[in-house]
């Protein structure tokens, strides 16, 4: 490791002002250190790739498990994180800037808050969720951090694709101090254009459509994270071999893993930091 947490949260911030990059989604250490082979420039964690990691449905996990999970993946690569904080496991504005405060000290150089409470909570109200936005606006002042805020605003993958209701959320979050803006579930380009010509000259993170980088660029988007994605996507090949061994016990499906060859001398190299 040679890069200080200083200077990884001031490079996650130039990210942000130009250009278009990809944040993807590591579940641990390893998968961290992956990625950060492969020449990403930031990761970010994923709160569903956790709680499968650990044999929970997402959402399922605690905040001290949260804050040691942010801990290990920020220190193990030299990349900026930042962090699928969730709802800032809390109700209240002043929660939500003392759990703040607690995420920050991990290192990480980035984290996004949202505003959905859970299945019984739903969407919090708009003036709530404003509030909590500027609760940890201020939390992270008072920090002297830097550490970049992203709001969330959830109706698109919560039942609520209102168009309208998430560009005033999102217009009110950037005013609350959010310095990047994010709607999961976007998946029209008509939809993109307009959320990103909203909150302009704010940057705006999108969960990846399907559209390529160079697409998702054009529309002005100037973040791109995959969510739970790559991890889906492990545990999807992890399924096949396994159930092709239950059901017909034969093993063609490890064929396709990477190799010891090819993993080893990564993990030794990431050691030496």
């Amino acid at each position: 490791m040679t890069q200080s947490t200083a200077d990884k949260r001031a490079r996650f911030r130039e990210l942000h002002q130009s250009g278009c990059f990809v944040l993807p989604n590591p579940w641990d250490v390893g998968s961290a250190v992956l990625l950060a082979h492969l020449g990403f420039k930031a990761l970010a964690s994923t709160s569903a790739g956790m709680a499968w990691a650990l044999g929970r449905p997402d959402g399922a996990v605690s905040l001290d498990e949260v804050l040691v999970h942010l801990s290990n993946l920020a220190h193990a690569t030299d990349l900026p994180l930042n962090a699928d904080f969730e709802n800032a496991f809390a109700e209240t504005p002043a929660e939500v800037a003392s759990n703040v405060a607690l995420a920050v000290d991990t290192g990480i150089s980035g984290l996004s808050v949202e505003d959905y409470g859970g299945a019984e909570a739903g969407l919090y109200d708009f003036d709530q969720a404003v509030a909590r936005v500027t609760a940890a606006r201020a939390a992270i002042d008072r920090s002297g951090s830097g550490v970049l805020l992203t709001a969330r605003s959830e109706g698109f993958i919560r039942g609520r694709p209102d168009l309208p209701e998430t560009i005033r959320r999102l217009q009110s979050y950037s005013a609350a101090g959010a310095d990047c803006l994010y709607a999961p579930g976007l998946r029209e380009d008509a939809q993109i254009r307009a959320v990103v010509d909203a909150v302009a000259p704010k940057p705006v993170n999108v969960l990846s459509p399907g559209l390529p980088v160079e697409g998702l660029a054009a529309l002005g988007v100037r973040r791109i994270s995959v969510g739970g994605g790559l991890a889906a996507a492990a545990w999807g090949e992890f399924l096949r071999a396994a159930r092709e061994i239950a059901e017909t016990g034969t093993f063609t499906a490890l064929a396709r893993g990477a190799s010891g060859r090819e993993l080893n001398p990564i993990f030794a190299e990431a050691g030496k930091g």
